[in-house]
């Protein structure tokens, strides 16, 4: 199983230009992948700095026939030309998906700074080693009381998902809403975190759980040890960044980290401004 996370920037490379396909294509150099998750995905955002309002969602997925598409809409407003406005994130993968859940991260108030509302995107897949939820999010960027409580609310989800993995299936309720579906433990999170390797809210997301709940892991540190992480942002786009550092990271639940093959960053596209994160996974 080969996944790629990567914040996309709406498909702006450090050219200025503005192009899904490249998007795609560096994709398909790194890795034959089968889940790709993506963050900062645009339609109809014209003012964005090298688009033209462009439904990225749908382009991105035209140039993935066979690939299931599954949108995580953060942001939903009303354009200037009648028609809506969304940002957010999306999975593009090969795999049967078998649920989908979007959820609204916490948005507290915090008139000091921009901020704008963030989504977890998380879709069942039916992986060739059975049954894992890949989650991929965004977390805000100009607020840390807001990041620091949306990093709360992706483990209230991670113990909920797993509670929901005990239940029984009631043969009344088949073929309605109600019916049971898997929603397993096993677990993948990606994103960008907007957080460092070093900063507690890193240690936060791979804490133990009191009640027994299956830890994430940072596949980063399970397949490299002490190692530092490559950097993922700013390698290229120094205008923006003048410091490249890590805030792109993959975790894994415990169960499956012994899958882990490489986990690995591309420092040498400048499609974005962040950089691609490839994790390969034994079936």
């Amino acid at each position: 199983m080969n996944l790629i996370t990567w914040n996309i920037q709406w498909c702006r490379g450090c050219d200025g230009s503005v192009d899904p396909k490249r998007i795609i294509d560096i994709c398909r150099e790194m890795a034959d992948f089968d889940v790709l998750c993506l963050q900062e995905v645009a339609r109809n955002y014209p003012g964005l700095p090298g688009s033209s309002g462009e439904d990225q969602f749908a382009l991105l997925a035209g140039l993935l026939p066979g690939f299931g598409a599954v949108e995580g809409i953060a942001v939903d407003v009303l354009g200037g030309n009648g028609k809506r406005r969304q940002f957010g994130n999306l999975i593009l993968t090969r795999y049967p998906v078998t649920r989908v859940f979007s959820h609204l991260l916490p948005w507290p108030a915090d008139p000091a700074v921009p901020s704008m509302q963030r989504i977890a995107l998380e879709a069942v897949l039916a992986a060739p080693f059975g049954p894992v939820r890949v989650t991929t999010t965004h977390l805000e960027y100009y607020s840390e009381m807001q990041r620091r409580q949306q990093v709360n609310a992706l483990r209230e989800l991670h113990a909920e998902a797993c509670a929901h993995s005990e239940d029984r299936m009631h043969a009344q309720k088949a073929g309605g809403p109600f019916e049971t579906a898997t929603r397993p433990a096993s677990a993948i999170l990606t994103a960008d975190f907007n957080f460092r390797a070093d900063d507690p809210m890193h240690a936060r997301i791979v804490s133990p759980y009191a009640d027994g709940t299956p830890a994430y892991r940072d596949s980063w540190q399970v397949r490299h040890g002490e190692r530092p992480h490559d950097h993922t942002l700013g390698v290229f786009d120094h205008e923006q960044w003048p410091e490249p550092f890590a805030c792109d990271f993959i975790f894994v639940t415990e169960d499956i980290a012994g899958r882990i093959e490489d986990v690995k960053v591309n420092l040498t596209t400048d499609a974005s401004d962040h950089q691609p994160v490839l994790l390969r996974l034994k079936d």
